[in-house]
């Protein structure tokens, strides 16, 4: 319904390019056409595939999947697995680019304290906790650790559902959950922890990965595609869904600091090599030029009478 409103008002705005983010805003990606405006879709992920939708959204979602790439002017994609996926399954051409990722200093601990925190004596988890995350099989896993290492996720949830319930029950002196952090505290949450680890059953190219190493940080993830194809050889993988292999691999991280001192280093080259702002915005402006029909010269700066509109799900937008 956001998306739907926030089509109609577009109608009426001097732009020339209506950019749409997921897949169920992808839905509505003709509609601008209609007035002669020109229509972008990102597609972020398979949403269809998230835990928490039930059997309509699901179908819904998968009805944007194909609308993502049959519906507007032109497709792009945040990983190369998802451009394979859409060459394979819909016959169709999508342009790769990925989301970016922030590098971030060392900040003094300041918060953390507040929080009962140590500056490298947390396992940092940041994201929706949600069940395609796999909050609930970091929190097993953690819980058979021998160790005085805390357990910290931070992230946006609705306290009233089940899962979120179930994961409150959990939380203590040893497993810290926090509410969705940004600016300063985020900054000092990152740059100040031992192992960040992101234990999805899917992903698109996660923005909260992208910041951990941006920040310096080993990640340790789910090896799903899109996992392996953004940390690459810069990070450490585990099973999906194997509790015992994700305890094992953290066991080995907590007892070797060099080698997570290493990995880090790694990770933090590899954002600045292939995941910086400026250069994907650079490529984000080129797919503009190009639907347009503008030529982009390598020094060209913005027409000033260019103007784009991105309409995403009022969630994405929030969380970033």
């Amino acid at each position: 319904m956001h998306t739907f409103l926030s089509t109609l008002h577009v109608l009426l705005q001097p732009c020339d390019v209506v950019h749409y983010h997921a897949l169920g805003p992808a839905l509505f990606s003709f509609v601008p056409r209609l007035a002669g405006k020109k229509t972008v879709v990102t597609v972020q992920g398979l949403d269809w595939q998230r835990k928490k939708w039930g059997r309509i959204a699901s179908a819904v979602l998968r009805l944007g999947e194909r609308a993502a790439v049959s519906l507007p002017t032109h497709t792009m994609v945040v990983s190369q697995v998802l451009q394979r996926h859409y060459r394979e399954a819909h016959k169709a051409e999508t342009s790769y680019v990925p989301n970016g990722g922030m590098l971030r200093e060392r900040h003094l601990p300041d918060k953390l304290f507040e929080w009962g925190l140590e500056p490298g004596r947390y396992i940092l988890f940041l994201g929706r906790l949600s069940p395609e995350k796999g909050c609930h099989l970091l929190v097993e896993a953690y819980e058979k650790l021998d160790t005085d290492i805390k357990l910290v996720m931070a992230g946006a949830a609705s306290y009233c559902d089940d899962y979120s319930r179930r994961l409150q029950t959990h939380a203590g002196e040893r497993i810290k959950l926090l509410d969705w952090v940004s600016g300063d505290a985020l900054d000092e949450l990152l740059t100040n922890a031992m192992v960040f680890v992101l234990p999805s059953d899917l992903e698109g190219l996660s923005l909260a990965l992208l910041d951990a190493m941006g920040a310096g940080l080993c990640v340790l993830t789910s090896d799903v595609s899109e996992n392996r194809e953004a940390v690459n050889e810069a990070g450490f993988t585990f099973r999906r869904s194997d509790v015992a292999d994700l305890a094992d691999r953290l066991r080995f991280l907590i007892a070797n600091p060099a080698v997570r001192e290493a990995v880090g280093q790694a990770a933090k080259r590899r954002i600045r090599e292939h995941y910086q702002w400026p250069q994907i915005a650079a490529k984000i402006e080129r797919v503009y030029f190009e639907v347009m029909g503008w030529e982009l010269a390598e020094t060209a700066t913005r027409r000033p009478n260019q103007r784009v509109a991105a309409l995403a799900p009022a969630a994405k937008r929030k969380m970033g």
